[in-house]
């Protein structure tokens, strides 16, 4: 294992339900293998987030979190690093979240900025008011004392949307000395400017690009320390191709790759707006879940996205389920 715990391919792992909506344990642990299982992804530095924002953590209740991670520990049983989601929407509940996953046996903790009112949440200005996020960093800090991965997502303008902006991020990051990865969300304007701020600390903070639409630039910049991404969940082996490709220093083969339907994929998927959505939907026709189904208020795949990724999936070489059956959906 790498010294830092961040160094890794963090798989922000999705969570299937049954045709009730509750947790489909079954499904949960067989979706967990198709990592676990997976030689190259554990020899090339893979690791799972559990309860991530794909993984719906803001509609579990903390009972839900809890059973999610200890199914994810007894399946995972020491094979891959573990870090876990503490999201609640209280401090309170989020500094007990982190106890749980910390009385669980994580490697470390995911955090996310609250949830709330739209001063906490589209309308933070964190460069002057970091304290909306950073004392309730601080209080899991002070709670677990274990390795923390952050998910900057706020309000903040171009280049660092959907990310935070550079200040703030500098300034969490030398407030709390266990952050050791900083998730990249941003657009590549904004990851070329935070990913130089982190390179400037004073001790190694991660780069973790986060979108797969731009690992092929992410990759060219140099720094790419690792990944949590939510595009493990359906594309796993052709991304391992290319990132295996660039590690290779073979960027013929990255570039024959990625050009050959992989960004494609990626780029329909990484709307926004619609992203779990797709994430969810296209695991489903991979055939690694049951059903394809987000809590409310999230709504249904439309017919036309269950289409177009079912096409981009075969176009890349992954194998699909039967046509016939993504009529279901809709």
């Amino acid at each position: 294992m790498k010294k830092n715990i961040a160094d890794h391919l963090y798989v922000a792992a999705l969570l299937p339900f049954d045709d009730q909506m509750k947790v489909d344990e079954g499904a949960y642990r067989r979706f967990l293998q198709h990592f676990l299982k997976n030689e190259r992804f554990v020899r090339m530095g893979g690791g799972l987030c559990i309860n991530p924002e794909a993984g719906e953590i803001f509609y579990l209740t903390r009972e839900e979190k809890r059973r999610v991670l200890e199914i994810a520990m007894e399946e995972i049983n020491g094979k891959l690093p573990v870090i876990a989601g503490t999201w609640a929407l209280t401090t309170a509940e989020t500094v007990e979240t982190a106890k749980d996953c910390k009385a669980l046996g994580v490697n470390g903790i995911f955090v996310t900025p609250p949830g709330g009112a739209q001063d906490v949440t589209s309308c933070w200005d964190a460069d002057n008011y970091p304290e909306i996020w950073l004392d309730q960093i601080i209080a899991q800090d002070r709670a677990v004392d274990l390795p923390i991965v952050t998910h900057p997502v706020g309000g903040a303008k171009p280049p660092f949307h959907p990310g935070l902006p550079l200040q703030a991020t500098l300034h969490i990051c030398r407030e709390v000395k266990n952050i050791v990865g900083w998730k990249m969300t941003y657009m590549y304007d904004g990851f070329r400017i935070i990913a130089k701020g982190l390179r400037g600390l004073d001790r190694h903070v991660a780069v973790m690009g986060a979108l797969a639409s731009r690992f092929h630039e992410y990759k060219a910049t140099g720094m790419f320390d690792g990944t949590l991404s939510g595009f493990w969940n359906f594309a796993l082996d052709p991304m391992l191709d290319h990132l295996e490709a660039w590690d290779n220093k073979d960027i013929d083969k990255a570039r024959a790759i990625w050009d050959g339907g992989l960004s494609q994929l990626h780029e329909y998927i990484a709307d926004m707006g619609r992203l779990h959505i797709r994430y969810k939907t296209a695991a489903w026709l991979c055939g690694l879940i049951p059903l394809p189904f987000m809590r409310a208020p999230m709504p249904r795949p439309r017919q036309e996205e269950i289409d177009t990724i079912y096409r981009l999936l075969k176009n890349v070489g992954v194998p699909v389920i039967d046509m016939k059956e993504t009529r279901l959906a809709a």
